[in-house]
């Protein structure tokens, strides 16, 4: 296999990783300097903060290139004990210090004082442009390790396959795109462009990291709902022009990765989202409840109310993403509240449930099915011809009922926030 540049092999690293975690709350952790370019690509992908784990290879005296060890700036140290054995032990601890020295003047330049985004609790996904010895990606992976991720992760687009082996013992997850049994012998041989990274282009990536919607206000909230408080996520972006309420299916929550993912999406956007549980802990063991499409739309009108009576929200437009039976709660809720609720989206959703409803639904509709969800694709077509609304009905090529597909989920988002976007006042409606 063979990589145009660095940004290329991120782009499809990115597009494997996207597969797995899609949604999942977590940090992109890159070796710079060449590590940066493809924790960008895959931070974007992933809709995940960018940070930096800085190690630095002690080369052998005889041939710098050839890691003999490898130090991070807080002093985490690994090496190849036999060849370290043939160097003197002053000379390999004066290194040892100088590199770490070096880790820490680069964590100044590109991080100036700002703190390390903590992995403690998350998914941590570890990226480099390629493994030779080992050693610096061995050292990264203790430091993370001492932060006690939830699930580590070790990302690269090429790495010799004992190597591999290796590092596939002592992490959750590798993900690689070729493991070669006969290694070239360096990274840059898998590369047609191979060119070194400037600390200048490492901060530049950076800073468009941090650029992307960070300044969200975040609340955990409770939504008081008949006998029980409904627990959800309530996001607002800056300048939000609109909120969008997530009506989740059956069997899932305000926890679901896929649901999390494409609100993320809509956050970076402009859109407020509110994820909360249609049902409560208890109702949910029962699965009638979850297809008791009256208690769902119930439920989903009392979080509606509470978004209009909530100060921060005031104004904005509403708008539902439902998801399985939730998408035929939002279209019922949506007839209900024609002055009030101005798009729909159903994602994989069971709209031909809200039934007599779907023609007086007044909101925008917009229809997402994978392709190779025959069954659902049926049901959604019988709906989409009862609605009198605007409509549109996507087909999401090759996708499964739950978009997993490499790319799918992505292009679920893209569809959700562009109908939002134009109909909640985000975009101009087009001719």
């Amino acid at each position: 296999m063979r990589f145009r540049d660095r940004a290329d092999a991120g782009r499809q690293l990115a597009q494997m990783l996207a597969a797995k975690y899609a949604g999942q709350d977590g940090v992109v952790y890159a070796l710079p300097r060449g590590g940066v370019t493809l924790g960008a690509e895959i931070a974007r992908r992933l809709r995940m903060p960018l940070d930096l784990i800085i190690a630095r290879k002690i080369g052998h005296p005889f041939n710098p290139e050839y890691a003999i060890g490898a130090v991070t700036e807080s002093g985490e140290l690994a090496s190849n004990p036999r060849e370290v054995a043939h160097v003197r032990s002053e000379w390999f601890q004066r290194q040892v210090e100088i590199e770490r020295q070096e880790a820490r003047r680069r964590h100044q330049a590109y991080l100036g004082d700002r703190a390390p985004l903590p992995a403690t609790g998350k998914l941590a996904i570890l990226v480099d442009d390629g493994i030779a010895t080992g050693l610096t990606m061995e050292v990264a992976i203790r430091e993370l390790r001492r932060q006690k991720p939830a699930r580590l992760v070790v990302a690269v687009p090429v790495a010799p396959a004992d190597t591999a082996a290796k590092f596939a013992r002592e992490v959750d997850d590798l993900v690689a795109l070729d493991i070669p049994e006969d290694y070239l012998g360096a990274v840059g041989a898998y590369y047609e462009v191979f060119l070194q990274v400037t600390d200048e282009e490492v901060v530049a990536l950076l800073h468009a990291a941090r650029n992307r919607r960070t300044d969200m206000t975040t609340q955990s909230i409770r939504i008081p709902m008949e006998s029980a408080e409904h627990a959800g996520e309530l996001v607002i972006p800056p300048g939000a022009f609109g909120i969008v309420l997530f009506a989740h299916g059956s069997g899932s929550s305000r926890l679901s990765p896929r649901n999390t993912f494409v609100a993320r999406c809509l956050q970076q956007d402009g859109l407020a989202t509110l994820l909360f549980d249609l049902l409560t802990e208890a109702e949910d063991v029962q699965v009638r409840n979850r297809f008791d499409i009256a208690l769902l739309t119930r439920r989903l009108l009392i979080a509606t109310e509470w978004v209009e009576r909530e100060p921060a929200l005031r104004g904005l437009a509403i708008g539902y993403f439902g998801a399985s039976t939730g998408a035929a709660a939002a279209l019922k809720a949506a007839a209900a509240l024609p002055q009030h609720i101005r798009a729909v989206v159903s994602r994989g959703g069971r709209p031909d449930l809200a039934g007599e409803d779907l023609p007086r639904v007044r909101a925008p509709t917009l229809l997402i099915v994978g392709g190779n969800d025959d069954v659902v694709i049926e049901l959604n077509q019988n709906a989409y011809a009862m609605l009198r609304s605007p409509k549109e009905l996507s087909i999401v090529p090759s996708a499964t009922h739950l978009f997993e597909e490499p790319g799918a989920l992505e292009a679920v988002a893209r569809l959700a926030a562009d109908w939002f976007s134009r109909h909640l006042g985000g975009k101009s409606q087009p001719p």
